[in-house]
């Protein structure tokens, strides 16, 4: 057993009727990590987030949280072993201020019910230095549609972090954002990992996925066609060479495990 392992998918097979989303998928991620996950468009990479956030069941194949089996996985078992999904929405109340996203459904409250407004302010401003979102314009109190889209995706990490969770899934966090504000969702990542978070990141942008990851996996078709770290990769080009040899028939055949490029 892998002592820092957070989570680990073996063999992980999800059908619809005679079709399959997922052919059996291996998948782990350790604590500290960034990992990224990318594949074309029905690669499977929805199922299996909704599958790591309990929001769908597999069909067969075995889930382990820390080394230890887990049977019946729904999202109450995801969110009790640290899994926090922040989904491309980022489910954010846009009307309200950072603080009221941050606690939702969670708040902060005394014996008699009564809000500790001092508390989950004190809480928030935490948070937010601990993932580096740090601003002389914005605060604690502040509403969110008022923030970028880069600065939108730091206060859904905060709520994931104040879930006390230990892996962020972050689906597609850099869509339709500029390069300054996908460099502000790469500092709040990096920040996340430096306070003990594990990242899975998954993107169409591979150039963003590479820069942000320590390793990747690729699904093609349901199935993991390559896991590799950067250093065995060596370069986004090379990651961009195996999707494009993955998308023409004359290319690279599906690895099912530890395929190299």
């Amino acid at each position: 057993m892998v002592q820092n392992r957070i989570i680990e998918l073996k063999d992980i097979k999800k059908s619809y009727g005679q079709v399959y989303a997922l052919g059996g998928v291996d998948l782990h991620v350790d604590q500290g990590e960034v990992v990224g996950l990318v594949g074309d468009n029905g690669a499977g990479k929805s199922t299996l987030i909704k599958i790591l956030a309990g929001a769908v069941r597999p069909t067969t194949g075995e889930i382990l949280v820390r080394g230890e089996p887990v049977s019946n996985w729904n999202a109450g078992r995801s969110r009790e072993a640290g899994i926090e999904t922040v989904f491309q929405d980022r489910a954010l109340a846009v009307q309200q201020t950072i603080i009221w996203n941050i606690f939702m459904g969670r708040e902060l409250v005394g014996p008699l019910g009564f809000l500790k407004v001092r508390k989950q302010r004190e809480e928030a401003e935490r948070l937010m230095r601990e993932i580096g979102f740090t601003s002389k314009v914005f605060g604690p109190s502040s509403i969110v549609g008022q923030l970028s889209g880069g600065e939108r995706q730091g206060v859904a990490i905060a709520r994931a972090m104040y879930n006390q969770s230990d892996l962020i899934i972050l689906d597609e966090p850099t869509t339709a954002l500029s390069l300054t504000e996908t460099a502000k969702v790469f500092h709040f990542v990096r920040q996340a990992r430096a306070a003990g978070r594990s990242i899975l990141f998954i993107g169409h942008n591979i150039h963003h996925v590479f820069d942000i990851s320590d390793r990747f996996v690729v699904l093609d078709r349901g199935r993991v066609a390559l896991q590799a770290s950067k250093a065995e990769l060596g370069s986004a080009e090379a990651l961009v060479r195996f999707m494009e040899e993955l998308a023409h028939p004359g290319g690279a055949g599906v690895q099912s495990t530890g395929g190299t490029v």
